[in-house]
C-alpha cells in the first residue's frame, strides 16, 4: 500500500470509529507495525490534521475535521474502473448506459492524474454465459501489475508439465469464469497469456520493470485489434 493511501485510510478509520485509538489498534487494522503508525501520525499532525494524542497514550481525530467529499485511493479507482467496465460488458444496455454516465460524473470530480489512472486501469471484462471464482493468485498478480514488479510463476500446460518462468505482469482480463494474465514472458521474449487457474507457486520479486511502450498492455491490445 502506498504511504499516501495508508494516511488516508488512517483518517477514515479514526473518523468512522469516533473515539481515541492506540497505535497498536491502528497498526492491526492497517496491517503494519506500530513504528510505522507513529511515523504516520507524526506526518499527519505535521501536515495540519486535527489529531490529538501522543505515542503510548492514543490518538483522537477532533470533530471539526472535514474531509473532501470525494477522495479515492488508486486501488479504489482500479476497483471502480473494473466495476464500470464489467457492468458495461456483462450487463444489459440500460445498465451499461448507467455505468457510463456514473463514470462521467465521477471523472468530473477527480483531479486530472486520477482521471488518467481510472481510464488506464489494466483490467478488462468480456461477456460470457458462465461465472466462476477468482483464482488464488489474482490479488498477488494485480499488486504486481500496479507496482510494476516482476513475478516468477510456475505454469502448468494442458499436458501437465510445469515450467518456471519470470514475467512482467501487464494486465488482467476476465472471460466469464476464466481469468487471463497478459505478461511479457522473459523466457519466450514476447507477450503471453497465462490462465490464472494454471499458475502455481507465484512469487512477487523485488525487481521492478520500467514503463515500456513496446512491452505494454496497450501495445498488446493494439496488436489484437490490428
Amino acid at each position: 500500500m502506498r504511504p499516501a493511501d495508508r494516511l488516508f485510510r488512517i483518517i477514515q478509520l479514526m473518523r468512522a470509529t469516533g473515539r481515541a485509538m492506540t497505535a497498536a489498534e491502528i497498526a492491526e487494522k492497517m496491517e503494519v507495525s506500530r513504528r510505522t503508525i507513529y511515523r504516520d501520525m507524526e506526518h499527519l499532525v505535521g501536515s495540519g490534521a486535527p489529531i490529538d494524542g501522543e505515542p503510548g497514550v492514543g490518538y483522537l481525530l477532533r470533530e471539526d475535521f472535514d474531509a473532501p467529499p470525494l477522495v479515492f485511493t488508486f486501488e479504489q479507482l482500479e476497483a471502480l474502473a473494473f466495476g464500470v467496465r464489467a457492468v458495461q460488458m456483462l450487463g444489459d444496455d440500460s445498465l451499461g448506459r448507467a455505468a457510463r454516465e456514473a463514470l462521467e460524473k465521477l471523472e468530473a470530480s477527480l483531479p486530472k492524474e486520477h482521471i488518467e489512472r481510472l481510464r488506464r486501469a489494466p483490467l478488462r471484462a468480456f461477456r460470457s454465459g458462465s461465472q466462476g471464482t477468482i483464482p488464488a493468485s489474482f490479488d498477488l498478480v494485480r499488486k504486481a501489475i500496479s507496482a510494476r514488479r516482476k513475478m516468477e510463476i510456475g505454469y502448468r500446460s494442458l499436458s501437465g508439465t510445469v515450467t518456471r518462468r519470470v514475467v512482467r505482469p501487464l494486465g488482467l482480463s476476465a472471460f466469464g469464469n476464466l481469468w487471463l494474465l497478459t505478461a511479457w514472458c522473459e523466457l519466450r521474449d514476447g507477450f503471453r497469456d497465462f490462465r490464472l487457474d494454471r499458475v502455481e507457486g507465484a512469487t512477487l520479486l523485488l525487481e521492478t520493470f520500467p514503463a515500456d511502450e513496446k512491452r505494454s498492455f496497450e501495445r498488446y491490445l493494439d496488436g489484437l485489434a490490428g
